[in-house]
């Protein structure tokens, strides 16, 4: 007599495929409990490394070493706005004892110009100045990120090789680590180099167009608006430390820097709210070269 097999047959290796599946539902809940899924960890990256953060005020319009500040590229027709972006990944997220980064980071240059832990850096003295005092063109200096979650990490650069480049520009690499030492050296250089001799020693003013050039290598930290980056955070810029020269051998927008401070009659940075008051006589305002900022980023 043949026997015919119906739909609750089990054939096969049915007993194997269901304690399979009985262990991959129970990994997963003790991945969620611990934390340990990607869209928590994802989230939990969220909430700490976009917390608000106040910049330094700058009373005497310079700046000073133990303030913390944000680093803007006006950017060009071609380049919109963007700042000094720390550019963690999940897989740099540990949670234990407490939740931070681990080195080394990405560093890019984002859209987004909300102060928070991801966009602030302390200047940090590498010669025994005290905090508080003034910041001088041609002085060596560190630039850390926040501590806590964000660790504390020295913004770093050393000699472009083949094993160690920018990823799409194969340029000078910038990157976070952790212990600070002379490859973490950076210094302010005027932006016009017919009058860069001429303001050596003197103090640093703060939201005013300067170079930040390393200290070993001489090179200027730059902004690559023809390399994007696809991140976590959005579409961002590839940043790099080269210096971009123009037809009169003068460095180009990709090295101009704004060191920018909170503004202490509103909210948001000094840069943006007073436009008029960063630019020489003469020139045109921010506003009316460059498109309102924006302020996107990871929502």
């Amino acid at each position: 007599m043949a026997r015919f097999r119906t739909r609750r047959a089990k054939v096969g290796n049915w007993y194997e495929d269901l304690c399979l599946e009985e262990d991959t539902l129970k990994e997963f809940v003790e991945k969620k409990e611990r934390g340990e899924l990607a869209v928590q960890k994802t989230q939990l990256l969220k909430e700490h490394i976009l917390k608000p953060v106040s910049l330094s005020v700058s009373r005497d319009g310079g700046v000073h070493f133990g303030d913390t500040v944000m680093l803007v590229n006006i950017g060009s027709a071609e380049r919109q706005c963007s700042a000094v972006s720390l550019n963690a990944e999940v897989s740099r997220l540990t949670q234990k004892p407490t939740p931070g980064l681990l080195p080394p980071c990405e560093v890019s240059a984002g859209p987004a110009l909300q102060p928070c832990i991801r966009t602030a850096f302390v200047i940090t003295s590498v010669d025994g100045s005290s905090d508080g005092t003034n910041l001088h063109y041609e002085q060596s200096f560190a630039l850390r990120t926040t501590s806590g979650f964000a660790g504390g990490f020295f913004l770093t650069s050393d000699i472009c090789t083949f094993q160690k480049c920018a990823k799409k520009s194969r340029l000078q690499e910038v990157s976070l680590e952790m212990q600070g030492s002379f490859l973490s050296w950076w210094k302010v250089v005027h932006f016009d180099p017919q009058e860069r001799l001429e303001h050596e020693g003197l103090p640093v003013p703060a939201n005013a167009k300067v170079l930040i050039v390393h200290c070993k290598t001489n090179r200027a930290l730059a902004v690559l608006g023809d390399h994007v980056l696809w991140t976590m955070y959005g579409t961002e810029f590839e940043l790099t430390a080269h210096t971009f020269l123009d037809s009169h051998k003068a460095e180009a927008d990709n090295n101009h820097w704004w060191i920018c401070t909170s503004d202490p009659g509103q909210e948001g940075l000094v840069l943006f709210n007073h436009p008029s008051d960063q630019q020489p006589p003469g020139q045109p305002a921010l506003n009316d070269q460059q498109p309102a900022p924006s302020e996107g980023g990871l929502q």
